[in-house]
């Protein structure tokens, strides 16, 4: 089968399109035939260096997809050949086929496509786990949400208005205003430089905002400290950016509260894997939450969806496609 492999630490010059092994089905897994996988920022932080340190290069790149179950190993319960299924994190997904612990996959309802299957997992597992776990919003709550454009952040707005939360959303340029808008978003600041919590405050009377969502690294971490009001919280996520550095607790303002929230707290089980991507795909369904396909490659192309994606100019979510 082809995959996309990375030999060594490094740019996009690391991908590379090659025949690999056919996998086959263990004990307690599933060989599935892969429709489209998903690119997320963890997949450069893999390539850079940054995460799956300790596996050896080369390695299949890729977490997300769906696809079809083609056998099972022993064991396996409740997944069967033939079955459509998605999963939010499975090494080795930028491939034809895979072979996946049964447990960490969902079956997809006939009312869900593969790509918006392919496209919700990861970003909207995340999404959900931000907003009605990490810090569950309440109506009349006011959020801000960094990259409200991006995959995650169109989600996240979305889930927030479904809570009865408002959104401030920040964007990186005037092409993305329209698209986070068209999310639910009641405001957005338009600004790639990290300059953003005086409009931010001015939006909220001085008062600041109860939660604030930030993925965008150090540039924007004083800006999302001072936009929070009294006792709000800080959800950090993302560690392709890069952290802020050492922090002195003491020196934390305005009793705020401060995390580093990561989507699989959300879904450690297999029941709670199951029941949380079947409400996102109820919401789907029933036109509450709208998932935008920002882009579309060969798999072969993994290298361009990976600089469209470090260009920052794209919006929604990249696939790719065996």
């Amino acid at each position: 089968m082809k995959a996309i492999v990375m030999n060594g630490v490094g740019g996009r010059e690391m991908l590379q399109h090659v025949e690999q092994p056919e996998p086959a089905a263990g004990p307690g897994q599933a060989l599935v035939e892969i429709a489209f996988a998903g690119v997320n920022f963890m997949d450069i932080g893999v390539r850079q260096g940054i995460a799956w340190t300790e596996t050896p290069n080369p390695k299949i790149l890729g977490v997300e997809g769906v696809g079809r179950v083609m056998a099972v190993g022993d064991g396996v319960k409740g997944v069967t050949p033939g079955q459509r299924v998605a999963w939010p994190y499975a090494p080795g997904s930028y491939a034809e086929r895979i072979a996946i612990p049964a447990q960490l996959l969902v079956a997809v309802p006939d009312a869900i496509d593969d790509r918006t299957a392919a496209a919700v997992m990861m970003q909207g597992l995340t999404a959900s786990h931000f907003a009605t776990d990490f810090y569950p919003v309440q109506p009349g709550d006011v959020a801000f949400v960094h990259a409200a454009a991006g995959g995650l952040g169109l989600l996240l707005t979305q889930i927030i208005k479904l809570r009865g939360g408002h959104v401030i959303g920040r964007v990186s340029s005037k092409e993305k205003v329209a698209i986070a808008k068209a999310a639910g978003a009641d405001h957005l600041i338009v600004d790639a430089a990290g300059r953003f919590a005086e409009q931010a405050l001015r939006l909220t009377g001085g008062e600041g905002v109860h939660v604030v969502y930030d993925g965008s690294g150090p540039t924007t971490f004083q800006g999302s400290l001072e936009v929070l009001r009294r006792s709000g919280t800080f959800c950090w996520y993302g560690p392709v950016l890069g952290g802020p550095g050492p922090l002195d607790i003491m020196s934390l303002p305005k009793s705020i509260k401060i995390g580093y929230a990561t989507f699989m707290d959300h879904i450690h089980t297999p029941e709670l894997l199951r029941a949380r991507s079947a409400r996102l795909f109820d919401w789907i369904r029933d036109g509450k939450l709208k998932v935008l396909i920002g882009g579309e490659h060969p798999l072969a192309d993994a290298a361009r969806a990976h600089a469209d994606m470090e260009s920052r100019k794209t919006t929604g979510k990249l696939l790719l496609v065996p």
